[in-house]
Formats: structure tokens, sequence, C-alpha cells
């Protein structure tokens, strides 16, 4: 059994923050599944450590988990250029049945992390995130992914922009609002394509990027006139939604 140093133990338990990851260019990602699918895709695994081979004490000092999984990876961040795929993003777009999601100021990790799977699951091309949004690196989003972090592209970027860009390309973009049209009734089929705006889980979306949402959409309460919660989650709604434009 090899044991891990002092220092390594450190430096693994350091990418637990943001600022190392960011310094080191570099994420964790724990569990079976979660490492197996980082392996199998085009990241670069740097280092893998397996419970058996370091042992449970030096797993429990290395894991970000409340208990701690048979096996974690050390893994490059790639290398995405945001700038550059702004900066084509129209022209691309144009002309092509694309389906994308933007997150305007999502905080909680966990929500992040299932939008991520949700859009995995239902072929959303990528997701725009506002420099606000929780960082998609984060332990708990990767842990909420389950493995589609290594899937599915995050692009943080000024979301006025990316609707613009979007706008530009003569394709629809959608937004949910509690003044909004009954999501079941008012996208045609013809029309399941754009962008979709999701808001954060305190505010919604804001008003900036309200002003540029040419299509509101209500999820409907039912009974339509019963006494519901206030809103929904936002991941939640997501998957509502996803699932209403692949239908």
């Amino acid at each position: 059994m090899t044991s891990l140093s002092a220092a390594k133990i450190k430096f693994i338990r350091s990418l637990s923050q943001k600022k190392f990851r960011d310094a080191n260019n570099l994420f964790i990602a724990e569990g079976e599944k979660i490492v197996a699918e980082a392996l199998a895709s085009g990241y670069n695994v740097k280092e893998v450590y397996y419970e058996n081979e370091i042992g449970r004490e030096c797993m429990e000092r290395i894991t970000c988990l409340s208990s701690p999984s048979p096996v974690l990876a050390v893994i490059e961040k790639p290398k995405h250029t945001p700038d550059s795929i702004l900066k084509d993003l129209s022209s691309n777009l144009s002309g092509k049945k694309t389906l994308f999601l933007a997150l305007d100021g999502v905080k909680d990790p966990g929500n992040l992390g299932t939008i991520i799977r949700i859009a995995d699951w239902f072929g959303v091309d990528a997701i725009f995130a506002s420099p606000g949004t929780v960082e998609v690196y984060n332990p708990k989003v990767v842990q909420a992914t389950m493995g589609a972090i290594f899937r599915k592209q995050v692009i943080y970027a000024d979301l006025q922009e990316v609707c613009r860009k979007f706008i530009e390309a003569g394709l629809p973009v959608y937004g949910t609002f509690l003044d909004g049209k009954n999501l079941y009734e008012n996208l045609p089929s013809d029309k399941k394509q754009g962008l979709i705006v999701m808001g954060s889980e305190s505010f919604g979306i804001s008003p900036q990027l309200e002003a540029l949402i040419n299509n509101k959409l209500l999820i409907p309460p039912y009974p339509a006139d019963s006494v519901t919660s206030e809103s929904l989650n936002v991941a939640i709604a997501t998957a509502i939604i996803c699932a209403e434009f692949r239908r």
C-alpha cells in the first residue's frame, strides 16, 4: 500500500478551493462512475487515487465528500476560449437546429450540476453561464453532474451579448416568467430551438436580460387557478422546459 506525503495531501485538499483550482488549472472528481467518465473522455486526467492503494486514512484526508468514495481523480481543466466562441456564434448558429441554455446567476452547486445532467440527457448543445453563476468545477457541482460535466460545455460569458448573438442569427430567446405564455400552448413544434434563459434561485431573470427575451413562457400550475408554491426549483423548471422542447 502506497501512502501519500503530507505535501501531496495538502495540495489535493487545496483543490477544494476555487483560488487553487484557478491557480493550478486543475479540479477533482470523486466516485467510480464519475472517474470512469473522466477517463473515457478527452479530458487530461493527471492522477487517480484508489482507496485500496493509498488506504482509507489517506482517502479520508483528500476527499471533499462527507464519506470518501473508493476513487478520486485530479483532472486538468479544458482550455475553453469564450471570446472566440462568442465572436463567431451568430454566424455558426445561422440556419441550424440548435438548443442552448443560459443560466443567469444560478448559485447552488447542486442545481448547476443537476442542470448540466439535464442538458446532457436532452441533448442541449451547450450551456452559457453568467459570471455570477457558481463555478462549474466546484466539487459539489462536479458530483451532482454524475459525469455529464465531461460531455457538456459550460461557457461563462456576458449573457446580454449571448442573447444578442442569437437574435442576430434569427433564433428565438426564451425565458420563464410568471406573466409568460403557457408553455404547453405557445411553443410551436417547428420552433423548438434557440436559447432558453433560466434565472437565479432568488431573483429570477435580471431586468437587463428580460429586455432581450422575445418569448416569455410560463410553466403553469395545476389546476391553473389553484394556490400553489411560489415557484419551482430552477433545476426542476429546466427539466420541464427541456422535456417540452424535445417532446
